[in-house]
């Protein structure tokens, strides 16, 4: 078994697990929570077909996408397959992460850069005054599927 096919097995046997960690300790029913405001234009999707040394499953797609996100809009609540690569290019954005029983809170504005992991349940909210911009690309998407996955309000994070 080669190294690659070693790190692509325990990635996806932490992922299973992981999940099923999440949907246990989440079993309480909830209510998902729509996008507010909030708009994504795909730009580009294609098929991985190369042997690169980013551990990513074949015949997967790479999804990259413009978001556009009003002031005082929002994400809803959601995750992504295969996780997510942020870049805000214009106004602000803050991610609040259910991170176990606590909320994690991150602001990013023009220039930087974010990562979700897969499974990350987070909310993206645009708490500046203009509108927001991120271009994102999302590795793992299941052909012709959707880049996110809506998720309850896992309620860690009060007031969102």
């Amino acid at each position: 078994m080669s190294k690659m096919t070693r790190r692509v097995t325990r990635l996806g046997v932490l992922t299973v697990g992981l999940a099923a960690l999440f949907l246990t300790m989440n079993a309480v029913p909830g209510v998902a929570t729509p996008p507010k405001d909030f708009k994504g234009q795909e730009l580009a999707r294609g098929t991985y077909m190369s042997h690169g040394s980013l551990p990513l499953e074949q015949g997967k797609e790479i999804v990259v996408s413009q978001i556009t996100v009003q002031p005082g809009g929002s994400s809803g609540w959601h995750s992504h397959p295969g996780g997510a690569i942020g870049v805000v290019q214009q106004g602000e954005t803050t991610i609040y992460e259910a991170d176990g029983n606590h909320c994690t809170i991150t602001t990013y504005t023009h220039g930087q850069a974010f990562v979700e992991r897969p499974g990350d349940v987070v909310i993206a909210v645009n708490t500046g005054s203009v509108v927001t911009i991120i271009l994102a690309t999302f590795p793992g998407v299941p052909v012709g599927g959707s880049t996110r996955i809506d998720r309850d309000n896992p309620g860690t994070c009060p007031g969102v």
